[in-house]
């Protein structure tokens, strides 16, 4: 059983695609920008699939429709703090959590001089969105992993941000980082509770795929795992990424 949130392949509109490719990439789109929100026929945008469809839009022109729509705003703006829409920003468009303080103060600046729409572009505009996504590749969870160019917390306050593919953004109104970037603190892994809300039996064991870094002598194969339990878990991950190793999921051992 999958603990957390683990690599998928990203999910490209090729330029000779068919009916049911667009209606993957569009599915795709609405889980990322929404969430992983409930979402009704009804609430789809039909204008803005019909305008990828006809090719008079690009994947990222539809993220951006998607989300300086009513219903991104109303889900992620209207009812939730300054900082919680942020938090999500940055991992709806970018695919991962903020990192610092500076990025949350950055983003509140552009919300506060420029207005909503103005802070939706800052995302889909900038270098780091167009070099990992382009055009057409739908955004997704890029720190599930070590990644460069991404600091190694951040795959910490991924795990923070995204419980698992039956959870939901709307769950919660309000910011989960906060603390943690204001006081510049490390972001503890946290497990994921159960349906009544208790925590998750701390006693289970869980297995930590590793992929080999690329200049440490420590991992002699491609692909090493460690089974460890709940109280070691920080701990080794801290020790896996100072080796250079690349963390592909964290599953729990049944």
């Amino acid at each position: 059983m999958s603990l957390w949130v683990v690599d998928t392949d990203p999910v490209e509109l090729q330029p000779n695609y068919t009916e049911d490719d667009l209606q993957i990439v569009i599915k795709a789109v609405y889980k990322q920008i929404l969430g992983n929100a409930y979402l009704m026929e009804s609430e789809r945008n039909q204008t803005a699939e019909s305008l990828l469809r006809n090719r008079d839009i690009t994947v990222r022109g539809f993220v951006r429709a998607i989300a300086k729509s009513d219903l991104y705003r109303s889900l992620f703006f209207e009812s939730v703090s300054q900082y919680r829409f942020i938090e999500l920003n940055c991992k709806h468009f970018l695919g991962r959590p903020p990192i610092e303080q500076a990025e949350i103060s950055y983003h509140v600046g552009i919300y506060n001089e420029s207005g909503y729409e103005a802070e939706i572009d800052s995302y889909l505009d900038s270098q780091e969105y167009l070099a990992n996504f382009g055009e057409n590749i739908v955004p997704y969870s890029r720190s599930s992993s070590t990644t460069v160019g991404i600091k190694n917390v951040g795959f910490n306050r991924t795990f923070a941000l995204d419980r698992g593919f039956a959870s939901s953004d709307v769950s919660s109104n309000a910011a989960i980082l906060i603390q943690d970037l204001g006081a510049n603190l490390p972001t503890k892994i946290k497990a994921p509770t159960s349906g009544g809300g208790t925590p998750s039996n701390r006693s289970k064991r869980f297995r930590i795929t590793v992929r080999k870094g690329s200049s440490t002598p420590l991992y002699k194969r491609s692909n090493m795992t460690y089974e460890v339990n709940y109280q070691q878990m920080t701990q080794k991950i801290q020790s896996i990424q100072r080796m250079g190793g690349t963390i592909v999921s964290i599953t729990e051992v049944t």
